[in-house]
């Protein structure tokens, strides 16, 4: 899977989709972890691709780091500082 254009820039992305709660409580802890860090991060609403879709649904949220699949359902934010440390 590619990354959508908008997505590449940044070390965080979060794959969520619209009234999903576990996805509000995901990107407020990113948005919290990468504030303190001062990287990027974005949102990519799953259910605006079909292929993101069908990949990620029963996921959702789902948290990558660099590239790589870091989380899923949760964010804890220890790990993802973690994470963001190891460059």
């Amino acid at each position: 899977m590619t990354l959508p254009p908008h997505a590449t820039d940044a070390r965080v992305v979060v794959y969520s989709r619209e009234g999903c709660h576990l996805c509000e409580a995901a990107e407020q802890t990113v948005a919290e972890v990468v504030a303190g860090s001062g990287d990027d991060w974005v949102r990519v609403d799953i259910d605006g691709d079909p292929q993101l879709r069908e990949r990620f649904s029963e996921q959702v949220p789902v948290t990558f780091v660099d590239g790589r699949q870091h989380d899923f359902w949760r964010v804890d934010p220890a790990r993802l500082r973690a994470a963001l440390d190891r460059r």
